[in-house]
């Protein structure tokens, strides 16, 4: 089980004003909820520079608000290298970013087994990426919302099994 020690999650989409920032509230919601947002650290980020800074696409915070999921206080910010030391899991939105994720880790250090498709933890959905909805309309983020909240269960599922 758990030493004590935080487990810490990153999820990550290309521009994180869309999709990682959803997860990354969703999930948060489920943790606080589960009572373990002091044994589960919880952040996002894009594997681009386009938004860094900003809070997450409005599109993105009305969904998530319809659904009791405030992402207001999120920015973006871009993934690092560093970022492989720091987080036991980082969760790629689709295979570019997983590829993009890749390209960064340190090598030779086992870190790359760090790096997983969010998806995973949703086998039931049968689809290993969840879709930007960045150039489309409000009912994409509908689309993202679902798909990130089953996978976020399943997650939290996984940790709790694992880890707690």
């Amino acid at each position: 089980m758990n030493d004590g020690k935080r487990i810490r999650v990153l999820f990550v989409c290309m521009g994180n004003i869309c999709r990682s920032p959803t997860a990354h509230g969703v999930f948060r919601k489920l943790v606080e909820e589960a009572g373990l947002d002091d044994r589960i650290e919880i952040d996002s980020a894009g594997t681009h520079a386009y938004h860094d800074g900003e809070p997450p696409d409005q599109r993105a915070q009305e969904t998530a608000r319809n659904r009791g999921v405030l992402l207001h206080d999120l920015r973006a910010r871009r993934a690092r290298a560093e970022d492989f030391e720091r987080f036991d899991y980082i969760l790629a939105m689709d295979q570019d970013n997983y590829h993009s994720l890749s390209a960064i880790c340190p090598e030779g250090r086992g870190l790359e087994r760090r790096l997983l498709l969010l998806m995973d933890f949703a086998p039931h959905m049968r689809t290993r990426e969840v879709p930007d909805p960045y150039y489309g309309g409000a009912s994409g983020f509908e689309t993202v919302y679902d798909m990130v909240e089953a996978a976020a269960q399943g997650l939290l599922e996984d940790l709790r099994r694992r880890h707690f």
